[in-house]
């Protein structure tokens, strides 16, 4: 935490430096103009004065093989009398005006975990979706506007500040604690396909599965390093208070898999279906892609939403085909009367075949 303080704050400080260099990068790569990133260079001195005391910072790295660019850390000097007072005052103020600084700063990153090299690699994120654009209804929009509100409620009632929730639904066409617990404050956090990462899916109820499950545990276990108790102590154990202001989204397709002890609240608060397409989602969808609210094929398309199973990403397929809202929509109406055949014949193949299995057991006997 320290070491990320310093390395917010302290370019904040470049005009303190001890030589010329100055390291210079691109907060924006997309975008030519935008405003240059400033680094502090290996091996360099950073003066700063605080309440009268002088200190010297100095960044430096050591090649290792497990981190890619190399371990990199600070080295802080001042007078041994003002230590104690370094150690007290001044890291407090360090790590606020860092905060402040975080809590200004427009550009999001999205950070990956390499497994290779134990460390999270980041990366500016920038995506058009927002919360106006997404076709669901406004349950999760408002627990996170609640939950972003409650830092003061959280602390009086002595929980950790974060929340957890669960997307699932159909699809569209010991190590665990020491990766989750280097993320910082005032991040999200997504694990996906939780059924698949995890031996998360292994229920402990009855015992005739609980040998298919041990043999699936152990080779997830060997694959992945991580286990259902290392991702419970860290959603709602001793792990969960080392962090603030957190949020964790799971996705799975397969919610009855995954074990109960992970689904309770406090470790999964909110559970989320993002279920197959419904007529709110396809209006929202239309309104989106189409900019209308109205149409005569609106009224079909909406009796054949609720006969058929259709995601809302291949209703969203259909619609980018064309902007023409009579084109778009006619295909839109073709691929559901397509999906509803082939459902029913579907179900006629079950029915004709239970009918046979029921007569042949009537000719048994």
């Amino acid at each position: 935490m320290t070491f990320r303080a310093a390395e917010v704050y302290l370019p904040t400080l470049l005009s303190g430096l001890s030589t010329g260099k100055v390291v210079v990068g691109s907060s924006n790569l997309k975008n030519p103009e935008a405003r240059p990133k400033l680094g502090i260079p290996i091996d360099t001195k950073i003066t700063e004065e605080f309440e009268g005391i002088h200190l010297e910072w100095t960044l430096h790295s050591v090649e290792t093989k497990n981190f890619p660019y190399g371990k990199r850390f600070f080295h802080l000097t001042c007078e041994k009398e003002f230590r104690k007072k370094i150690m007290t005052e001044y890291f407090t103020y360090l790590t606020k005006s860092a905060d402040n600084i975080l809590r200004q700063c427009k550009s999001l990153k999205i950070y990956t975990y390499n497994r290779q090299y134990s460390c999270w690699l980041s990366t500016i994120f920038e995506h058009h979706t927002t919360f106006e654009t997404l076709a669901i209804d406004t349950t999760m929009i408002n627990d996170l506007d609640a939950f972003s509100q409650g830092k003061d409620f959280f602390k009086s009632v002595g929980r950790p500040w974060k929340r957890g929730y669960l997307l699932y639904g159909p699809p569209d066409d010991g190590e665990l604690p020491r990766i989750l617990t280097s993320t910082q404050n005032r991040s999200i956090l997504l694990i996906e396909d939780i059924d698949c990462g995890f031996d998360a899916s292994c229920k402990r109820q009855t015992k005739e599965t609980k040998e298919d499950c041990e043999s699936e545990k152990d080779s997830k276990k060997l694959e992945e390093g991580v286990s259902l108790s290392g991702l419970l102590n860290f959603v709602d154990g001793l792990w969960s208070s080392c962090r603030e202001e957190r949020i964790i989204i799971f996705t799975t397709n397969h919610k009855e898999k995954l074990d109960p002890a992970l689904l309770r609240p406090g470790r999964m608060d909110l559970h989320i279906l993002m279920d197959y397409c419904t007529p709110f989602v396809f209006k929202k969808l239309v309104a989106l892609y189409l900019k209308i609210d109205d149409h005569v094929l609106f009224d079909p398309i909406e009796k054949l939403v609720l006969k058929v199973s259709v995601t809302p990403a291949e209703v969203t397929q259909q619609l980018l085909v064309t902007k023409n809202a009579d084109i778009a929509l006619k295909g839109l109406l073709e691929l559901l009367e397509t999906k509803r055949i082939k459902e029913e014949e579907h179900t006629k193949e079950i029915e004709d075949g239970d009918t046979r299995k029921l007569n042949q057991m009537k000719k048994d006997k």
